[in-house]
């Protein structure tokens, strides 16, 4: 059982963009054309709300049809140890670039996921016929939170190694390790997808009945004023992308094709299904751009938001949505014939 996401038929192709990723191309060429299209935040923080409560709920009513098979297990297993590698990698290589408070922040964006990339998969998936399984709700909610804690791990040990007498870099506020693990693990964006997949869970078909015309018929509708408003953002995040050194951008770029290819390949190895294995890609390749800097606001006061929120949003979000989820699905595709 998946229920379809959107009502279209299925189109020919990876390359074909679905209507709500064309909303969100909509938003950044008017806004970089100059017009000033403004939606009210309490109604984008309506329609995100919504957005994970439709995704969670049908991902828990899919677990319930059809329990967690061998190939959910495999992908949940995969989905934590990329979860827990990528931001090693990611802190790495803009150590290079960056400071330290400032590279923790982007391995902790570039190890944790984007919802809203990992909904416009599933939308694509959708209307080309690919099934993917409901367990992958899960994989994605439990991807959120290791890369942040690891993250700051990381940046302690960097803060260890500095000499005595050098100023830190960062500092958890009143609260220390508690209040970081709690913004990190019980962030809302988490507790709503959890909460939602556990109600699918419990209700199963009887509730997807009683919510089917919200959850699925609504949901593309949804999906792209939502998208629109995140590519007007976007477009209004290039003026700190300019400021920023070059092989920031760039990072922005490659992360992305690397983290994804780290995760087919062993997708591959392993025997998971092809729609999973593309959202695993699109899951390793995205970056996120609420939790992770909810939690760094907290946890890296000194970290700039302008660099690892511009990156996250302005850079690998456009890209993903462009170029990465229809290359990913296309390299799957090629691997799995």
């Amino acid at each position: 059982m998946n229920p379809p996401l959107a009502a279209s038929d299925p189109a020919p192709g990876w390359l074909t963009i679905s209507p709500p990723v064309l909303f969100f191309f909509l938003g950044a060429a008017a806004t970089l054309a100059g017009s000033k299209i403004v939606i009210p935040k309490a109604v984008t923080k309506m329609l995100s709300v919504y957005l994970l409560w439709a995704i969670g709920f049908k991902g828990g009513v899919e677990l319930a049809a059809s329990g967690l098979t061998a190939d959910g297990g495999r992908a949940i297993g995969l989905a934590l140890l990329l979860a827990s590698l990528t931001p090693v990698l990611a802190y790495a290589l803009c150590r290079r670039l960056l400071d330290a408070a400032n590279a923790a922040a982007l391995a902790a964006c570039y190890g944790s996921v984007s919802v809203v990339t990992f909904l416009t998969a599933c939308s694509v998936l959708d209307q080309r016929g690919t099934p993917f399984g409901g367990h992958m709700v899960a994989a994605m909610a439990l991807m959120e939170a290791p890369a942040i804690v690891i993250a700051l791990g990381l940046l302690r040990l960097d803060e260890r190694r500095r000499p005595a007498d050098a100023p830190p870099t960062s500092a958890p506020r009143s609260g220390g390790w508690g209040a970081v693990l709690h913004e990190a693990l019980l962030n809302g964006p988490v507790v709503v997808l959890l909460g939602s997949l556990l109600i699918g869970l419990l209700t199963g078909s009887r509730g997807y009945g009683v919510f089917k015309p919200l959850c699925t018929d609504v949901f593309p509708g949804v999906l792209a004023f939502f998208l629109l408003d995140l590519g007007v953002l976007a477009a209004r995040r290039l003026p700190s992308i300019r400021r920023t050194r070059l092989g920031i951008p760039v990072f922005a770029i490659l992360a992305p094709l690397c983290f994804a290819a780290l995760a087919i390949a062993p997708a591959k190895l392993l025997g998971v299904s092809r729609g999973d294995a593309v959202l695993l890609g699109v899951l390793a390749a995205s970056a996120s751009y609420i939790a992770a800097p909810a939690a760094l606001r907290l946890a890296v006061p000194r970290a700039d938001p302008g660099v690892y929120v511009s990156m996250a949003l302005g850079v690998t979000f456009p890209f993903n949505i462009l170029v990465g989820i229809p290359l990913y699905s296309a390299v799957v595709d090629a691997l799995w014939s």
